[in-house]
């Protein structure tokens, strides 16, 4: 690794304050939802600390919105150290990841979302500083370069990523612990939702917030998106009272559906029941419902499959049997698809 050469501006972030808009927990009290994972997160920090030891090296995996940067932060809260957050595509050099590192505190975190899109020489840095804390360092050009092997402080890197296998194997073997993080239930999202509510200070009826959660996909992210949509509608109207009326006004207003159907979905299912149910391939269906193809498989596909309008097969996508002939006969008696 070159050290002459200028280093990027990386993209750091701090762990963010408090908004008018948001919450981040703290605490893993306060973090709802994955009690399975938080309960396991809540021992090894503790044992660590206890030891005056960084954590293990983590890798948190699972689909986007779940709450693995939250985890991340809440970590360094309890075990009182500091974190840097950065984007694995930000990190192009080496020299940016040995900057990165020389910068850390002893039993720091350092944070990397899209672990998996690092470039591989800046990812092969990180095997000896991950094993031995140390970095090496190439110091001039040509034959007179010389290797220096320089120490760091024992940290803690805790890898995101939404595609696990993506992750080469000698980074992946490193981690110490690897977990996944599972899509929530309507009831943790319905906590979540009347969580942020709280914070919003945005009147919001149990029952309400259960019709949010079953719109959310699953996704912490998104059920605060919708909410805080709600609140854009609550305030035009009544100002601080989302009443049951008024969220299912404020849905129907997003284009979502009781199911948490959106319009795209929508069309992906019409747009199949038009060719027989299926099966289609990949971007004949983006083609015909005007979406980009990685949209469609990253974004919208694993809700459809999850609610079983659609599967994959070999030769493409198509609604299941069972579920084309009872949409089928919705379509024939001229009644609405959903």
């Amino acid at each position: 690794m070159e050290t002459d050469k200028p280093l990027m501006t990386l993209a750091l972030h701090e762990p963010p304050e408090e908004t008018s808009y948001d919450f981040h927990p703290k605490k893993f009290d306060e973090y709802l939802g994955q009690k399975e994972l938080k309960t396991k997160l809540q021992l090894y920090c503790h044992a660590a600390t206890l030891r005056n030891e960084p954590l293990d090296h983590l890798l948190l995996f699972g689909p986007p919105g779940l709450g693995k940067t939250t985890l991340a932060m809440i970590m360094s809260h309890v075990m009182n150290v500091g974190i840097k957050i950065c984007n694995g595509p930000m990190l192009e050099r080496t020299g940016d990841m040995v900057s990165l590192l020389s910068s850390l505190e002893p039993r720091d975190i350092l944070f990397i979302d899209e672990i998996h899109r690092m470039p591989t020489a800046v990812e092969e840095v990180l095997y000896n500083a991950m094993e031995h804390f140390r970095v090496d360092v190439i110091v001039g050009q040509g034959p007179g370069a010389k290797s220096i092997n320089l120490p760091i402080h024992p940290f803690t890197l805790i890898g995101a990523t939404t595609k696990s296998g993506m992750i080469s194997a000698p980074l992946q073997s490193r981690f110490g612990i690897n977990e996944r993080l599972d899509y929530y239930s309507d009831e943790d999202l319905q906590a979540i939702i009347l969580q942020s509510a709280l914070f919003l200070d945005l009147k919001l009826s149990p029952e309400s917030a259960l019709t949010i959660a079953g719109c959310a996909r699953g996704t912490p992210r998104i059920a605060k998106k919708i909410l805080r949509r709600v609140r854009d509608f609550a305030q035009i109207h009544n100002q601080n009272h989302a009443t049951d009326l008024l969220v299912e006004e404020s849905l129907r207003f997003l284009g979502i559906d009781s199911q948490g159907l959106t319009k795209l979905d929508h069309k992906i299912i019409s747009t199949l029941l038009d060719n027989n149910g299926g099966p289609l391939g990949l971007e004949t269906l983006a083609s015909l419902v005007g979406e980009d193809s990685q949209t469609i498989e990253e974004v919208y596909e694993p809700f459809l499959m999850r609610k079983g309008y659609l599967e994959r097969t070999p030769r493409g996508r198509q609604i299941p049997h069972k579920r084309f002939q009872s949409l089928n006969l919705q379509k024939n008696g001229q009644n609405a698809l959903f």
